[in-house]
């Protein structure tokens, strides 16, 4: 019984402080913007800005209502597995592309110049595991297409 009651003792912190530097590493990708990095084959990187939608409500708000956008930011949609999304522009005000991404980071597919407010549902072709829009037409002036990177620490490949 004492034997236990010291290893409870000890392992109890030790926990809270795993505890404790996973919510810092959540509240860190949670901030108000982070940086994302999108890799060519060619091996051409662009970065952009880019908020984190995680929750219910900020996965079903999305860019919603929003005037406008810089075009080095985005926001990142990120799920808790990998499945078929669907995505909709219903009270978005501004083009997106819409950017599906595998779990390893993988861009599965992009879905150019998404129209404002139409309520056509826009499917990813396949399991993913994080949706990126960015301002309209900006894929295509960046060259940005199926079978790029994603660099982020919310996906497998990233790294430091």
């Amino acid at each position: 019984m004492k034997n236990t009651l010291l290893t409870f003792l000890f392992v109890l912190p030790l926990i809270g402080l795993l505890m404790a530097c996973e919510q810092e590493n959540r509240d860190e990708i949670q901030g108000k913007t982070t940086s994302l990095v999108i890799e060519s084959l060619s091996g051409e990187k662009h970065s952009f800005d880019v908020e984190i939608a995680r929750t219910p409500a900020e996965l079903a708000h999305g860019l919603m209502f929003r005037e406008s956008m810089p075009r080095d930011h985005g926001m990142l949609f990120i799920f808790n597995d990998s499945a078929e999304r669907r995505f909709w522009m219903k009270n978005t005000l501004i083009p997106l592309d819409i950017i599906f991404i595998k779990a390893d980071g993988t861009i599965n597919r992009v879905h150019p110049e998404a129209v404002p407010h139409d309520l056509t549902s826009i499917p990813s072709y396949g399991p993913v595991k994080g949706v990126l829009e960015i301002s309209g037409g900006v894929a295509q002036e960046l060259g940005i297409e199926k079978g790029d990177r994603v660099r982020h620490a919310l996906f497998e490949n990233f790294s430091q």
